[in-house]
């Protein structure tokens, strides 16, 4: 692949990664509940779940591509055909509206531990920069998403590497500290496959969008696939690194910002504002898909839809981050899951079949 395209892709890659990462772990508190809380058995359900995600995203950026998507309406319709489709259509619509709430509420409890802001207040100043941004067009929305990304990964290095030098307690103990009642169930796998469901959920309309919008078919494929390994070195840093700062780690809103407050306080200043960026990332790439699944883009009604969602979401997320995400999260895992095995059994389709849809 070409110098050019391989940038192409790249830049689909990390676009991909941020939304995944800002609204799957950049706080720990995800990584906590689905993975962590199992203990060491977490890093192979890490695996297992960036497998999946890794050819699940392949495949709905392809579909993507070839069926010049404009939202997700049009791939979930070739997948479950005009009676069923219309119903996950709109589950997904409203789940991700839900993330994107989930996701402010967030910002507020990061603007809470950093600066000792409000909660409501921090709601209050990312929802007026989304805001902002989501009036941009669609490629400058992507070069900010993908943009912001190279960050987060130079940070959780650093962060996660220094505290997985210096754990809290030996590896070797680290189960005894871990809270298996805060998963959402008692099988790691399982939990594991749900994980994978919830972040390709979380990305499949964009990856629709942006795979629609890549200039060739390799292009869109081996960006989602550059994505998926990008988010798996993450998850697996993020991972144990919140393993090493049990069992403090249970106690604790946003894990990921502990761990930068444990190398210094300025750290932990530092990471918050990446965390933000990042849940800023999450917002605007599920407001988007949203948006314009009822509005055209940047009309009238785009612009009043975009005001109304974002008041309403800032009265949800009174409800608190870490409840929202004990509700949310699993049920837009069994969504991506039913849109994942779709993609599956289509693809074992087109193996045996002249005529190719993927």
């Amino acid at each position: 692949m070409s110098n050019g395209k391989n940038r192409a892709s790249w830049r689909i890659g990390f676009a991909y990664a941020g939304i995944v990462v800002g609204a799957g772990f950049s706080t720990g508190q995800e990584v906590l509940q689905f993975f962590t809380s199992h203990g060491l058995i977490s890093i192979v359900g890490i695996l297992v779940a960036a497998l999946i995600l890794m050819f699940v995203s392949r495949q709905a950026a392809k579909l993507g591509y070839r069926l010049d998507a404009n939202s997700h309406e049009e791939p979930l319709r070739a997948l479950f055909g005009s009676k069923v489709g219309p119903i996950l259509d709109y589950l997904l619509v409203f789940f991700l509206y839900g993330i994107a709430v989930v996701m402010i509420a967030g910002s507020g409890a990061t603007f809470n531990q950093a600066f000792g802001i409000k909660e409501s207040y921090g709601v209050i100043i990312l929802i007026v920069i989304v805001g902002a941004t989501l009036l941009l067009n669609f490629d400058k929305i992507v070069n900010i998403i993908g943009g912001i990304t190279p960050l987060l990964i130079v940070a959780v290095v650093i962060i996660t590497t220094y505290n997985i030098i210096n754990p809290q307690v030996p590896y070797s103990e680290v189960n005894n500290y871990v809270d298996p009642s805060r998963a959402p169930s008692n099988f790691w796998w399982f939990d594991a496959i749900t994980y994978a469901g919830l972040a390709f959920a979380t990305a499949f309309s964009f990856l629709s969008i942006m795979g629609s919008d890549a200039s060739r078919h390799a292009i869109a494929r081996r960006g989602a696939v550059y994505g998926g390994l990008i988010t798996l070195l993450l998850m697996i840093l993020v991972n144990v690194g919140v393993l090493s700062i049990m069992p403090g780690a249970n106690e604790v809103p946003l894990p990921a910002m502990l761990m930068a407050e444990n190398m210094a306080p300025w750290v932990g200043t530092a990471y918050s504002i990446i965390i933000i960026l990042l849940i800023f990332n999450s917002v605007v790439g599920l407001l988007y898909p949203f948006l314009i699944r009822f509005t055209t883009p940047y009309s009238k009604n785009y612009k009043i839809t975009m005001v109304i969602s974002l008041v309403i979401a800032f009265f949800i997320s009174k409800v608190g981050f870490v409840e929202l995400v004990n509700i949310v999260y699993p049920i837009l895992g069994y969504i991506g899951l039913a849109i994942g095995i779709a993609l599956f059994v289509r693809w074992i389709l087109n193996k045996n079949t002249k005529k190719k849809l993927l």
